[in-house]
């Protein structure tokens, strides 16, 4: 893993950049500004899909309980159930998978409002999280966001989450298993796996953006001849730029 090359990258680019890369194997990582907290856009849905799997495994959610759709749930842009008929039903489990394949926020807010933000943030917690890594609010809150309430993360708890669920850790080895099933479904594929798809390399990833914002992530873990956490964060970016250097650094250390 060329480090020197990859922290070279990282500093060309313009905005807020939180990167944090490790190889499970041979135990090389680079961490850059990798504790400094960003606004998380979509990628806050890894903290509440973990807290999802958290609460079926203790008994106080059931994956298989119907949700009836309403036109006051439906949120704007990434996802399907905004553009479904009012009045559909589906599972607790569908809207964590959806949340995730297709970064639905619709499924995301609802999940927030059953899951509680408290109960998300206490379990980033006790999993190790750093506490700069909160789930203030819930998704599409012009009024919140307007006053600075915004959820964060950092590159180097998302990249320890992520380590959880690679080492069985998060909730339980079944429910780590599960969610990185979901993450390896994932169906937005143009950043990290952009390169990496074509060759064969499958990545469990969640993408993240507010291209209003200059805002574009994605962390996930890149399943090359060793497991790479990879975790790439940007704000105030120049968006193309970002996603470019995103592309050829998750190549980098495939």
């Amino acid at each position: 893993m060329n480090t020197e090359a990859m922290q070279v990258r990282l500093e060309s680019l313009r905005g807020h950049i939180g990167f944090y890369v490790h190889d499970t194997v041979t135990g090389e990582k680079l961490a850059y500004q990798a504790d400094e907290p960003i606004v998380a856009a979509s990628v806050i849905k890894l903290c509440v899909l973990t807290e999802a799997f958290r609460q079926k495994e203790a008994g106080l959610l059931d994956f298989n309980e119907t949700v009836q759709i309403k036109a006051s749930d439906k949120k704007p842009s990434c996802g399907a159930l905004t553009y479904m008929h009012d009045g559909l039903e589906v599972t607790i489990g569908d809207l964590a998978t959806l949340m995730i394949i297709l970064s639905d926020n619709t499924a995301t807010n609802l999940l927030i409002d059953r899951l509680g933000t408290d109960s998300i943030n206490r379990s980033m917690d006790e999993l190790g999280l750093s506490g700069r890594t909160r789930c203030r609010r819930k998704l599409f809150e012009p009024q919140l966001s307007a006053q600075g309430i915004q959820n964060h993360v950092t590159a180097a708890d998302i990249g320890l989450l992520l380590e959880k669920m690679l080492y069985g850790e998060a909730v339980s080895p079944e429910a780590s298993a599960e969610m990185l099933k979901i993450l390896k479904d994932q169906r937005l594929n143009g950043k990290m796996p952009f390169h990496l798809k074509p060759r064969g390399i499958v990545c469990a990833h969640k993408t993240g953006e507010d291209y209003d914002d200059g805002i574009t992530h994605d962390v996930g873990i890149i399943y090359a001849e060793h497991p790479v956490i990879f975790c790439f964060l940007a704000e105030g970016t120049d968006v193309p730029d970002a996603e470019r250097a995103m592309q050829d650094l998750a190549l980098m250390v495939s």
